[in-house]
This record gives C-alpha cells, sequence and structure tokens, in this order.
C-alpha cells in the first residue's frame, strides 16, 4: 500500500470544481492507500489571516471534507500546525535549501507580483516547507497540478541533497500520483476557464450558499446572444453549462437538451431552470452535512485528534531519526 499526501488550504469554501477535482480524488485514495491529508494552516500564514479568520477558515475546511466523505477513520485527516515536527524538520531542510533556487520558483515569482507588499520570508521558502509536509510521512506519490509540479521536483531535490549530505538513503524520491484518472474539470458560470475561487463568486457553485442567490447565479449564467439554427456548435459559454449538467442531472434530462440545441429550438432560460434544479438537488444533501459538522464541533474535535494522532506518529519517527542521522545527540 503506498503513501499518498495531500494539502488543503484554508481558504474560501469548497465549490463544485473542488468536489468534482481534488475531493474525489481523495474519496478513492483513502480506500486504496495510506493517506495523509492535511489543512495547512501553516502555509497560510505568508498572507497574514487574522486569528479569527485563520480558525474559522480551518473549522470550515475539516466540516466540509468531513461532510463529503474523507473518513478520519480510513485516513489522516490532520491540520497542519498539530504537528510540531513540521515545523522543526522544516528548520532543518532550510539549511539545505540555497537562495538562488527558491528565488527561481515560479509561485515565488507569482507571489511577489501578486502580493508586492507583503513579501516575507516564508513565501521564499515556501517550497521547504511544502517538501516537508511531504517529506516527513515518507510519500511515495503526491497528488499535483501542473502549477504545483516544480515544487514536486523541489522535494526531490531536496531529499537527495539530504541524502548525499548525510552519506545516507533515508529520503525516497516521492513521485506525482497517477492513479484514478484524470481529474474532471468543471468550467465556471462566466465562460472564464474552469470554476475557481480567484475567479470570483459569480463564476462558482458553493456547498454553503442560500438557495435563492444559487438559482439567481445560474439563470445569470453566460450562454449566448441567442438559440441558433438547428445543428449549429454550441458557444462556449453554452457548453460550459451543458458540462455542468452532465455532473448533476440525470442522463436523460441532458440528452432532451441536446436534442432541443441541435433542433434550434432550446430555450435558454428553461434550460437554466433546470440546471438549477439540478444543482440545488445535488447540493443540498451535501450543504446539510457540513451545516451538521460546522454546528457539532464535538465531531470536529475527534476528527482532528484522530488525525493529530496519526499524523504525529508518522512525524515524530521521521524527526527522531533525522536527527540521529544529523547528528543531534543529548548529554542527559
Amino acid at each position: 500500500m503506498a503513501r499518498v499526501v495531500s494539502g488543503i488550504r484554508p481558504t474560501g469554501k469548497l465549490h463544485l470544481g473542488n468536489y468534482f477535482g481534488a475531493v474525489k480524488n481523495f474519496l478513492n485514495m483513502q480506500e486504496e492507500h495510506e493517506c495523509f491529508f492535511f489543512i495547512a494552516d501553516i502555509h497560510s500564514l505568508t498572507t497574514h489571516p487574522t486569528p479569527a479568520d485563520l480558525h474559522n477558515n480551518v473549522h470550515q475546511v475539516l466540516a466540509e471534507h468531513l461532510a463529503m466523505g474523507v473518513d478520519p477513520e480510513k485516513c489522516a485527516l490532520f491540520v497542519q500546525s498539530d504537528v510540531p515536527a513540521i515545523s522543526e524538520l522544516y528548520t532543518y531542510m532550510n539549511m539545505n535549501a540555497y537562495i538562488g533556487e527558491l528565488e527561481r520558483s515560479t509561485s515565488f515569482k507569482d507571489k511577489i507580483r501578486s502580493q508586492k507588499n507583503n513579501i516575507n520570508a516564508g513565501l521564499l521558502t515556501y517550497p521547504v516547507l511544502m517538501a516537508v509536509d511531504i517529506l516527513v510521512h515518507h510519500a511515495d506519490m503526491v497528488p499535483v497540478g501542473k502549477d504545483q509540479q516544480q515544487h514536486l521536483e523541489m522535494t526531490r531535490t531536496f531529499a537527495n541533497r539530504f541524502n548525499h549530505m548525510y552519506a545516507t538513503d533515508y529520503f525516497a524520491e516521492p513521485q506525482a500520483f497517477s492513479g484514478g484518472g484524470d481529474l474532471v474539470k468543471v468550467p465556471g458560470l462566466t465562460a472564464q476557464g474552469k470554476m475557481s475561487k480567484s475567479s470570483g463568486d459569480a463564476d462558482t457553485i458553493t456547498f454553503d450558499e442560500e438557495e435563492k442567490g444559487l438559482r439567481k447565479k445560474i439563470m445569470r449564467a453566460v450562454t449566448d446572444n441567442g438559440p441558433t439554427g438547428p445543428g449549429q456548435p454550441k458557444s462556449e459559454g453554452l457548453q460550459n453549462l451543458f458540462d455542468i449538467m452532465t455532473l448533476v442531472s440525470d442522463t436523460s434530462t441532458v440528452a432532451h437538451f441536446e436534442v432541443e440545441q441541435q433542433n434550434g429550438t432550446i430555450r435558454y432560460g428553461d434550460f437554466k431552470k433546470q440546471l438549477a434544479d439540478d444543482v440545488v438537488k445535488f447540493v443540498s444533501p451535501i450543504k446539510e452535512r457540513i451545516g451538521y459538522y460546522k454546528q457539532n464541533t464535538s465531531a470536529l474535535a475527534k476528527a482532528a485528534k484522530i488525525g493529530q494522532e496519526k499524523a504525529n506518529d508518522s512525524a515524530q519517527k521521521t524527526l527522531k531519526e533525522v536527527r540521529e542521522i544529523i547528528g543531534f545527540k543529548k548529554f542527559y
């Protein structure tokens, strides 16, 4: 059984794109591998969140993932800051990371452009902390998107450099996770690409919003200037809405509107109303479970405690062995 490590950013609320992407992947992975899923609250400090925002975001993310089926009995679902070994190993690995390679990191270059008034040391050493998140649990595989490939490559670099420096083969090279097939890319509602938190509220379908607002958002979604003649291709906006419909609606419903679109008789108002009905039907039970977990602090505490214990068992073993390799020895 392979070990898999993946992080969860404690920012914003989960949307449909997250659910059919990372969360569905988590649900598959926890059935087949030994998984460590962590809520990256230490990483989030690079943006200087207020204490209330930080806690509330972690609370929200933990509740959402439990509601969607991530099972603390099947995996280690934990809060990053609950595992002190991560911060200590981060200190040691920073000694083996060089300024030049960190400054060349694509994520660092992006961040210094996007937050010019907050270029902190944590942004520079972000790849080191990501590497530690992975190496502290001796991950075999890491699910990464294209924007994270460089960080995985840097993780391998740090692992190999540690091995070379201390004449050991302690850390193995983690590989990109390739199981479970391709992730579904859910398009946004504004025809501006995939559904993403960064693209704004009007573009996303979240699980924790009121039904009235959700329906209004879908009814305002981009299609085109009006139905075209028979056999005409769909516009990008209309195709996006059909793509969402295939995820939440019955196949017969999708087929019905496909025929109408090909015949040039589709009424966009009816189409969007049906899509809104089906989205609400899909989202409602998950929204209800999120509400349950957000209110049930004892269930959240139990899940976080189970995850903390699993993660600490793994991380403390690694830290003890790393300290011995480095040469830290007690005199008492």
